[in-house]
């Protein structure tokens, strides 16, 4: 360095290649680990410091280029040092821009918060630069409205391109914004509805989160995009990223006399805006004021300590309910609030009664709408449908099964008769639990909510635990307490819950259309058959049931919607947990083989990991069952 400001000419080409061959063979942390510090140091205020780090990028080939970009990003301890380290190498060098722009931001997504505040602060930190972020945006605009992409990429890498979003979105200036504000709101218009109409619930949540960050930018003054979802540390942190930090660096460069010159005069600026609420509070003279508070002053409270509240008397009897619940008297609407609250405990204390009337019940109950602001109304409704289901099972399930596939109906109610068939099901497999109202509240089926919740690890943990029981461990463990075995009242009404609800998916309705775009409700039944499935285990039907359910589950297995082929590896799950391996192995060898090879490239291919993970999870159980068939001596 001593000898350039002497005139004479240095190469430091043979340095690039070297730091070019270093890192593509694997020793990027090691050798930059060490260098992008020491830069960091020398081009702090040394001009010809930086324009040696910029030749020994720039003389780096194009074939080595990429691993010597990705680490420098990584490496730089802020987008400020990445400029002062690069400097305009992406403007300069085409495999440069290409790593930057493309690779890092479109076809990876392992990268850190971190890395991509790196990077799209560096474009934004230089005139030449920023047009490159401005396509950048443009790009990742057009990936997250794209149906295909939401559809076809994994959650991961709809986090990380909206994460990329947002970070651009704050180095967006005023003249940029109107500039692009047309396609920015037609991208957002495009963009929410695709991940809106998505099955997982982390991507819509995702699609309602950039949505309103866009609409933010572009609304500086009207009104904003606003959606309702619950907020988590996720969200919050994706909303963090739309408020650029101020740079460290600048608060240092001021002279400590600017800065407590600076300090003062933005001390009076607090007051005044603090002031504005107590200045626009008075909106009437003290005199008139006065006058408005005396005037209430004469009234004499009554006394109420005596009073006690009024206690409706709930019916006694079912077809005293039935009543209640069809009138239409408003003066009736706290003896509709007691039946709603006594209806299951009526139920099944009258079992005989509650047979008499048994599917005009369940009518009443799927189409009951709330007319006062219940606590819990959704429950207490779904708690009474199971107690109506549970006593009187094959006609209320001939019924409930029967409107699934009806006109007239909206799709909250046709999921809410999946929620009914999943519970009364659970509870008829396990008789322990009759009569006890609580479990029917609590015990939540999986399809309760969407994957991605914690709803959906009920499922796995029973899975889980059943496939343990299945897999030969050579240790001794602690004994188990073997349960008081009962009788499994699902055992003789299992197919009247099964096989109406695989009949007819593949005939679309006027206002139903199961393959086309109310793939939501085709993810739920999956899941509902899945969970049925499982249930019947050793019931008379199980065969006959599982045969039914991988004939269903394989015209679905390529569905464009993940959450729908999470349901159908699911079925396949319960059909090797619950159909007895020997009748599997005779009467459904072909499609056991077919299904296997399915596996294997769901397992490697599939872009959602969670079906990733459920294929794996089969092909081993598949494994385990045949280990143990032919373990047992014949």
């Amino acid at each position: 360095v001593s000898f350039i400001p002497g005139g004479l000419d240095c190469s430091i080409s043979f340095v690039s290649h070297v730091l070019g061959k270093v890192c593509v063979h694997g020793r990027q942390k090691e050798i930059l680990g060490v260098l992008v510090p020491h830069l960091t140091d020398l081009t702090k205020s040394d001009c010809i410091w930086q324009r040696i780090c910029w030749r020994l990028v720039e003389c780096v080939p194009d074939r080595w280029m990429e691993a010597v970009v990705l680490g420098f990003v990584q490496g730089a301890a802020g987008a400020d040092v990445l400029s002062r380290l690069l400097g305009n190498l992406v403007v300069k060098n085409k495999k440069a821009q290409f790593v930057v722009t493309q690779k890092m931001l479109l076809l990876q997504y392992g990268h850190t918060t971190a890395v991509l505040q790196n990077l799209l602060g560096y474009l934004s930190l230089d005139s030449l630069r920023r047009t490159l972020l401005l396509r950048v945006l443009r790009e990742l605009l057009e990936t997250w409205s794209s149906s295909s992409a939401v559809k076809h990429s994994p959650a991961e890498q709809q986090l990380y391109i909206s994460k990329a979003i947002l970070i651009c979105l704050s180095h967006l200036k005023e003249p940029e914004i109107e500039s692009c504000r047309q396609e920015l709101l037609t991208s957002m218009m495009e963009g929410v509805k695709c991940h809106l109409d998505s099955s997982l619930p982390q991507l819509r949540r995702l699609g309602m989160v950039v949505a309103e960050s866009i609409s933010l930018k572009i609304n500086t003054e009207g009104p904003v995009l606003k959606f309702e979802y619950e907020e988590d540390d996720a969200t919050r942190e994706l909303k963090s990223l739309l408020v650029q930090s101020p740079p460290l660096c600048v608060v240092p460069s001021l002279p400590d006399d600017d800065r407590s010159e600076k300090a003062g005069a933005a001390l009076p600026l607090v007051p005044e805006s603090n002031e504005k609420p107590h200045i626009a509070a008075p909106v009437m003279p003290d005199e008139e004021l006065d006058a408005e508070l005396d005037s209430d002053d004469d009234l004499t409270p009554y006394d109420m300590s005596e009073d006690k509240e009024l206690k409706i008397k709930a019916p006694v009897y079912i077809r005293d309910c039935i009543e209640v619940l069809t009138g239409s008297r408003s003066e009736d609407v706290d003896k509709w609030e007691a039946t709603v609250k006594a209806l299951e405990s009526l139920v099944r204390k009258n079992p005989a009664a509650t047979r008499e009337v048994s599917v005009e019940l369940a009518k009443i109950l799927l189409h009951l709408e709330e007319k006062t602001c219940i606590e819990g109304f959704v429950e207490l409704r779904q708690r009474a449908q199971v107690a109506v289901l549970t006593t009187d099972p094959i006609p209320v399930a001939k019924y409930l099964t029967s409107q699934f596939y009806s006109l007239n109906y909206s799709l909250h109610q046709r999921m809410d008769i999946l929620d009914v068939l999943v519970l009364a099901a659970q509870e008829l497999s396990c008789p322990k639990f009759h009569g006890k109202t609580k479990h029917s509240g609590a015990q939540k089926p999986c399809i309760q909510l969407l994957p991605g919740s914690d709803s959906s690890k009920d499922w796995r943990r029973i899975v889980d635990e059943r496939i343990k029981s299945k897999t030969r461990r050579f240790d001794v463990g602690q004994s188990h307490v073997e349960l008081a075995s009962r009788p499994n009242q699902f055992n003789s009404v299992a197919g009247h819950f099964f096989f109406p609800l695989i009949q007819h998916f593949d005939r679309p309705l006027t206002t139903f259309d199961l393959l086309g775009e109310d793939h939501l409700v085709l993810g739920r039944l999956v899941h509902t058959l899945a969970i049925l499935m499982y249930l019947a285990v050793n019931t008379v039907a199980v065969t006959a049931m599982g045969k039914a359910l991988l004939e269903f589950v394989w015209a679905l297995r390529f569905h464009t919607d993940s959450y729908v082929r999470q349901g159908v590896l699911s079925c396949i799950s319960s059909l090797l947990l619950s159909v007895p391996m020997e009748r599997i192995l005779a009467d459904m060898t072909e499609e056991l083989l077919e299904t296997q090879s399915w596996l294997g490239d769901v397992m490697e291919k599939d872009p959602d990991g969670d079906c990733r993970r459920l294929a794996l999870q089969n092909l081993l159980l598949m494994e385990n069952l045949k280990k143990k068939l032919e373990a047992v001596p014949s």
